[in-house]
């Protein structure tokens, strides 16, 4: 099994007809992702690299019922576009878009919220359930992806999508596999965190462990921390917290627009001894997740 996709997701790409939203789109459909329909308003009866194009998601559906959708529209369209993809049952939303309104970014996650839907991003790479489905641009063309990850036991969740690619590839080398593979985008207010993942994760009987990337900022990673804690989750979780260097350096800016540290809120320093508390495994360097794994995980 997996989380959120599988081999039988069927997909729309919203803004399918722009510039990156077309390339990805090639780069799934080589991967077998079940791409059934695309969406710009006022090009429908296109299609891109066979996929049909239609103006609005409800025409879409209407004719290819799906239950994802890939959002590449500018920031200023993208609560429209979430909106009318919510609006018309999609279950899974994956926002690749960055520079998104905050304040749009919260009413489409309440909305989500309100309909039951799950929303990943925005600024997000997307997910991979490897050999099964891969929504989004993570990875890359579909022969990079299938070198990188490989089916397995696994389950990542990223900051940085970037760093999604890395941990699954560095897992990969040690002929460890992936169940679901998750960027969650680096904004500060982003549709599903490492709070609502885990615990996802952690029904999975695919997935027998999770390795989380962190980054300097915001109170994500203290939150799961509290949770673990509470709730004796028995998942295994293996972080790496990434930009230690942070601390030395108030205000700093670390890669992602989530990511700042203001006095020891957000700090790395912070956020290892809330993991350390609550019985999360550190990786104190990035090849240490392969030992953590191979100690702790059945």
């Amino acid at each position: 099994m997996s989380i959120l996709a599988d081999e039988n997701t069927r997909i729309i790409i919203q803004g399918i007809t722009g510039r990156e939203a077309t390339t990805f789109t090639r780069d799934l459909l080589d991967y077998g992702s079940k791409v059934v329909a695309g969406i710009t308003p006022g090009k429908g009866g296109w299609e891109v690299y066979g996929v049909p194009v239609f103006d609005t998601v409800k025409q879409a559906v209407a004719k290819h019922p799906a239950e994802a959708s890939v959002i590449s529209v500018p920031p200023g369209m993208v609560r429209g576009a979430a909106f009318e993809a919510i609006d018309n049952e999609m279950k899974l939303v994956v926002i690749v878009t960055e520079r998104v309104p905050r304040k749009d970014v919260v009413e489409i996650v309440a909305f989500a919220k309100e309909k039951g839907a799950t929303v990943i991003g925005p600024n997000s790479l997307g997910i991979i359930s490897p050999h099964k489905t891969k929504i989004g641009m993570v990875g890359g063309r579909a022969d990079d992806v299938k070198k990188a990850y490989r089916e397995g036991n696994i389950g990542i969740i990223s900051r940085s999508g970037g760093m999604t690619t890395e941990i699954a590839n560095l897992l990969t080398l040690n002929s460890i596999g992936q169940s679901t593979c998750i960027s969650v985008g680096g904004d500060a207010i982003v549709g599903s965190t490492y709070l609502d993942l885990v615990p996802l994760f952690a029904k999975d009987p695919q997935t027998k462990a999770v390795v989380i990337f962190c980054e300097p900022g915001g109170t994500a990673e203290e939150l799961l921390s509290e949770y673990v804690k509470e709730n004796k989750v028995k998942l295994p979780i293996i972080a790496f917290v990434a930009g230690r260097f942070a601390d030395e350096m108030p205000g700093v800016r670390f890669g992602h627009a989530a990511a700042i540290v203001e006095g020891n809120r957000g700090s790395t320093k912070g956020k290892i001894e809330k993991f350390k508390s609550s019985g999360i495994f550190v990786a104190e360097k990035f090849s240490e997740i392969i030992e953590i794994i191979r100690k702790n995980v059945q």
